[in-house]
């Protein structure tokens, strides 16, 4: 059926034809006079279907010069149009979302107008910047209408990933109120160790700090901070054999960990949590999270710490996210907040 390009829409006039193509598919905003106004990307998904020709005072416009439209009214127009071509093959009604967001999802079988969104999604390229400030904005904005927002991040061959959002609070029962011990440990170079071997078990009894090797309680910088800042542990240095405050133990761990104070204000909120925190090195992120004993439980999260206004690239973000789940575990981003706070985002990909 033939649509008139007007500006950036495209008029069926045809008011049989208008009807069928809104109710088949409901593309498109019914018009007074029961002509329908489709937008850019609809019309070339019809064209592609092979359900709509549009002309241009008369003349034929193919993909070619349709495409080329579209690339100058949106910068990001090759990537929605992806995005909105594979959500409609998966039968969902889609309709142009306010910015900053894309598209406006609604239920497979939905009417517009009728029932409300499934997701608020936003089309991405995998060269686009991950900016925690902006998308923590967006994820507000949509927590607030009571909507589920979806990341569609479109990779140089066309594929997409979709990820779903949150910003959580994760909670644990492994915390104490340890009092009334102090054990003495001995800082070598990036490591701590108890060896007092009744120190070393009780240290490591009151929330799994640390790791037993022989009689010997090897504990991480970070780890050695935190307790001192409790009042657990005094330590003495290898070089000295003098006992070291809290502040000069932090300066030497900089010095090994440029980022050292960011990722113990991400461990710190979260042991106030109740979280068990381990390294987690071997699974590519800062550390492992448990809820619970780790004799009994699996770690529930691998967790990242980064930056308050951190801004990276997604390819950073999809490794994360597909090592997390290829080990049955979900990605955290900690993130900064202030001197003291932190929050926490939560990536899950999915199949809409």
């Amino acid at each position: 059926m033939p649509g008139k390009l007007k500006g950036d829409d495209i008029i069926v006039d045809e008011q049989k034809e208008a009807s069928q193509l809104y109710t088949k598919g409901y593309f498109g905003a019914p018009q007074s006079g029961g002509a329908l106004k489709l937008d850019l990307l609809e019309a070339i998904y019809l064209t592609e279907a092979g359900k709509l020709k549009v002309y241009r005072s008369g003349a034929l416009q193919n993909q070619d010069k349709l495409f080329r439209l579209g690339h100058k009214m949106t910068a990001n127009f090759d990537v929605d149009y992806i995005v909105y071509r594979d959500l409609r093959q998966r039968g969902y009604v889609v309709k142009k979302g306010t910015p900053p967001l894309t598209f406006r999802v609604l239920p497979r079988g939905g009417i517009p107008n009728k029932n409300p969104s499934k997701y608020w999604v936003l089309a991405i390229s995998e060269r686009g910047e991950f900016d925690i400030s902006i998308l923590s904005d967006i994820i507000e904005k949509v927590r607030n209408m009571k909507k589920e927002l979806l990341l569609a991040v479109v990779d140089e061959e066309g594929d997409i990933t979709y990820y779903k959002t949150k910003m959580m609070t994760p909670q644990g029962q492994v915390k104490t109120d340890a009092k009334g011990m102090v054990a003495e440990a001995l800082l070598l170079r990036d490591r701590v160790l108890v060896l007092d071997n009744c120190e070393a078990q009780m240290l490591h009894g009151i929330e799994f700090f640390g790791k037993l090797v022989g009689s010997a309680l090897h504990l991480s910088l970070l780890e050695t901070a935190f307790l001192m800042e409790r009042g657990l542990i005094k330590v003495r240095s290898a070089n000295t054999g003098k006992f070291i405050t809290v502040k000069t133990l932090k300066g030497m761990a900089r010095k090994a960990q440029p980022d050292f104070d960011l990722r113990l204000q991400i461990y710190a909120d979260l042991k106030q949590r109740g979280i068990l925190v381990k390294t987690g090195f071997k699974y590519g992120s800062h550390f492992r999270a448990y809820t619970g004993d780790p004799e009994t439980n699996h770690a529930k999260y691998l967790v990242h710490s980064i930056p308050e206004n951190y801004v990276g690239m997604w390819a950073e973000i999809s490794r994360a996210v597909r090592l997390a789940h290829g080990v049955k575990k979900e990605i955290l981003l900690g993130r900064q907040k202030g001197e003291r706070k932190a929050e926490y985002l939560r990536l899950r990909r999915v199949r809409p």
